[in-house]
């Protein structure tokens, strides 16, 4: 059986962490660094940074930041944002982080997750599908910060991804991300169930009682938090924090 994952998911913009609502008006929230020294000592599974800005300004990833967070980092660390070609990808992993993620560049050209699950594994890549509901109430796959629309269906892409060769899927709600209110647990469902892959849930978790619904009602495998390991509590300041483990049990 897998272990279950808790994961913080960060957001990068102007080298300073952010924390957004359904992918907008992101609000500065800390130092990517002292995060880091926090979470290191609450020992937490993994984490993962997302640069929100890097696809849509077509932006290269900050390698110098990067490497600032591989260096201060104890856990395993993945990261997203403007990785398009391959020897992007392995400057990634020289820096010393375990995993990218990728979501845009897919859509133009799925071969790259062949390209680096070839050389670096399967494990190395987590294939990211963000999913918003359009004017009629049906879920559909985004990318580029929701900006790109996609017609493929969500079970066509999962096995797309799966077949490209990705280890992970990392399944976001763009409706609910930020809001606390609950992961989307129909879609987590509708992923898990045919996924042949560990799936990483994210967008909407408030509080440990979502957590636990994202796991045993979703079938996901790890959920990935971001207002919930930043902030005190809805509406609250800042505060860098990981839920309580004995709750997590």
């Amino acid at each position: 059986m897998l272990l279950i994952r808790y994961i913080p998911c960060l957001l990068l913009k102007d080298n300073g962490l952010v924390k957004t609502v359904n992918f907008k008006n992101p609000k500065y929230v800390g130092d990517p660094i002292n995060t880091i020294r926090i979470f290191n000592e609450k020992e937490v599974d993994e984490l993962i940074f997302l640069d929100i800005e890097a696809t849509p300004k077509n932006k290269e990833p900050n390698y110098k930041l990067l490497s600032e967070i591989a260096n201060e980092c104890f856990m395993p660390l993945a990261y997203g944002g403007g990785i398009k070609t391959f020897e992007q990808a392995q400057k990634i992993f020289n820096i010393g982080i375990e995993k990218v993620a990728i979501n845009s560049a897919l859509h133009s050209n799925l071969n790259l997750v062949t390209q680096i699950a070839d050389v670096y594994g399967s494990q190395a890549v987590i294939g990211v599908i963000d999913v918003k509901k359009n004017f009629f109430g049906k879920n559909q796959i985004v990318s580029n910060s929701a900006h790109d629309k996609h017609k493929y269906s969500i079970s066509e892409w999962v096995k797309n991804l799966e077949d490209a060769g990705v280890g992970e899927i990392l399944i976001t709600s763009v409706d609910n991300e930020g809001t606390w209110n609950g992961l989307d647990l129909e879609l987590i469902k509708q992923v898990t169930s045919i996924s042949k892959v560990p799936v990483i849930a994210h967008g909407g978790a408030g509080n440990v009682d979502h957590l636990m619904k994202g796991i045993k009602q979703g079938g996901a495998n790890a959920i990935a938090m971001g207002s919930m390991v930043v902030y005190q509590k809805k509406d609250f300041g800042v505060l860098i924090n990981f839920p309580d483990r004995k709750l997590l049990q």
